[in-house]
């Protein structure tokens, strides 16, 4: 019985996927240059994984793995300056706040009942100095992304319903290419980007069955984050999304951390009319792992199941700055 609910589900998913193709993370935050290509090698050169997998327990449920890399090529020099890390003794030159040059590759894998997508988005990221706190950074990004619904796994209840026709029985594949674009305002404890996603609506490249030729709508998504040291092992952390596009009403979420010490974090998050989430997790050396549990609310009680989402990120070479609060390298 749940199996045929879930199908039945998925066709819904498959029509409103038409309308909007949106992916929802609970870390969306860590993964800046996803949304905006601008923000690739923000953070330094890192890489990172993610495991989503919603509605944990119901068989069938959407699972979504994402892995990136962001290679930083050049940093802006500071003025060579020493200064002391806090809570150690070691000092460094004075560098400043993101990447001059920054490529960026994403792989996104999501199941979700009969329908498969893979996505892949290769990014590059500059950056201009405006001040010695201010940058200027712009992107640009080419994403691909292929979908498959296996036909012959839908249970339909009117056979004859002409919105399933094509689909039912067989493999039914197609493929966009596209491009994304952005521009963002970085310092050291604070980001502010604009970014336009499926800028040619899928006019760029696309092949294969209809089924999916309204699916990539122009978006628009704001980003924003802050992040403040209050004491020398204690500081906190605000980021804040926003999408639009003319098909859905507007997505908005935000998520508030607490960091211990640049090591311990523990946070809540919520998206509006949809889930809210709690998360922790740990930075040891160079390897940042998190957890966040997610519940669903109004609009998404369909299914009242919970989302589990797991991260794991490798930090190859980390922004160093003077300012305290930058310091905080867990956003």
């Amino acid at each position: 019985m749940k199996r045929f609910i879930l199908l039945a589900l998925t066709l819904v998913l498959v029509w409103d996927v038409q309308a909007q193709n949106r992916k929802q993370l609970a870390n969306f935050s860590q993964y800046k240059h996803y949304y905006n290509p601008a923000l690739t090698g923000y953070e330094g050169s890192v890489i990172r994984s993610l495991y989503r997998n919603q509605w944990t327990g119901f068989e069938d449920a959407p699972k979504t793995i994402l892995a990136s890399a962001e290679i930083g090529t050049g940093i802006f020099k500071g003025t060579g300056r020493k200064y002391h890390f806090r809570n150690d003794n070691r000092t460094g030159s004075l560098e400043s706040i993101s990447a001059k040059h920054a490529l960026g590759l994403t792989v996104l894998s999501d199941k979700f009942g009969p329908l498969r997508e893979t996505q892949l988005a290769l990014s590059y990221g500059s950056g201009i100095r405006l001040s010695e706190t201010l940058s200027l950074r712009w992107g640009a990004a080419f994403t691909y992304a292929a979908h498959r619904v296996d036909g012959s796994s839908l249970n339909v209840v009117q056979k004859d319903d002409p919105r399933y026709t094509n689909l039912a029985g067989g493999n039914n594949s197609s493929s966009i290419g596209d491009i994304n674009l952005g521009l963002s305002l970085v310092s050291a404890n604070y980001y502010l980007g604009y970014g336009m996603q499926g800028v040619t609506e899928g006019r760029l490249l696309s092949s294969g069955d209809k089924f999916m030729e309204d699916a990539h709508k122009l978006k628009h998504l704001i980003q924003a984050g802050y992040r403040q040291s209050i004491t020398d092992q204690l500081g906190f952390t605000v980021n804040a999304l926003y999408l639009n596009d003319e098909e859905k009403d507007a997505l908005l979420e935000g998520q508030v951390k607490a960091v211990y010490n640049n090591m311990f974090w523990a946070g809540a998050g919520y998206r509006n009319e949809l889930a809210y989430n709690v998360t922790a997790g740990v930075r040891v050396n160079q390897l940042v792992i998190g957890y966040t549990y997610e519940s669903p609310i109004q609009n998404a009680k369909a299914i009242d199941k919970a989302t589990n989402e797991i991260t794991l990120s490798y930090i190859l070479q980390p922004i160093i700055s003077r300012s305290k609060s930058s310091q905080l390298s867990i956003w």
